[in-house]
């Protein structure tokens, strides 16, 4: 064998070997985004279980606004409708599933809100377990979006990264999309004594 040859072949054994490692690396960090994907799901389908004995416990403890809770109902249904799945993270596709999130985040809000109005109803021992269930669950909620938008973000360093990224793009493995704060949030509350 030349030594041309012999050279040829042992960059050709370390760039494989770097392709493996490369892939395999992709391929961890892609399986933690589902992991924490699923459990973001997880949570956004614990609140969703939890709001049809919130709204009974209104409807059965007051005679409460029908708007209201036709609003809760109706977000949950938009909000549970939207079904994504780890493959189909791209930025738009997070941001149609967080709308729907938030629309169902502002309902509840509302409902809670309407709620403070009622003193039978806050009293009721049923709703304020519910209450303080929702307020955990929103609480971890945060949590796993922000478990989700960091492994994300090792995911996407990595994807982005020279050479990953011409493995990445080889293979297939696209850019993730990341939680973002809705636009809401881009305007600081007004609080008046």
């Amino acid at each position: 064998m030349s030594k041309s040859l012999i050279i040829v072949i042992v960059v050709a054994l370390i760039l494989g070997m770097y392709g493996c490692s490369s892939y395999n690396g992709l391929v961890q960090n892609d399986t933690i985004v589902q992991e924490k994907w699923a459990q973001v799901q997880t949570q956004y389908q614990r609140r969703s279980d939890l709001i049809p004995n919130l709204v009974r416990t209104v409807q059965g403890a007051a005679n409460f606004e029908k708007s209201t809770l036709t609003a809760v109902i109706q977000a949950r249904a938009n909000a549970t409708s939207i079904k994504l799945e780890a493959n189909q993270l791209t930025p738009e596709n997070i941001q149609k599933f967080q709308a729907a999130q938030d629309q169902l985040s502002g309902s509840l809000s509302r409902l809670l809100a309407v709620a403070e109005s009622y003193p039978q109803l806050k009293a009721t021992q049923n709703f304020s377990e519910l209450q303080a269930q929702l307020e955990g669950t929103e609480n971890r909620i945060s949590v796993a979006r922000n478990d989700f938008n960091g492994a994300v973000r090792v995911y996407n360093q990595s994807v982005r990264s020279f050479p990953n990224n011409i493995f990445a793009g080889i293979f297939g493995f696209p850019v993730k999309g990341f939680f973002e704060a809705s636009q809401a949030a881009q305007s600081a509350p007004t609080v008046q004594f």
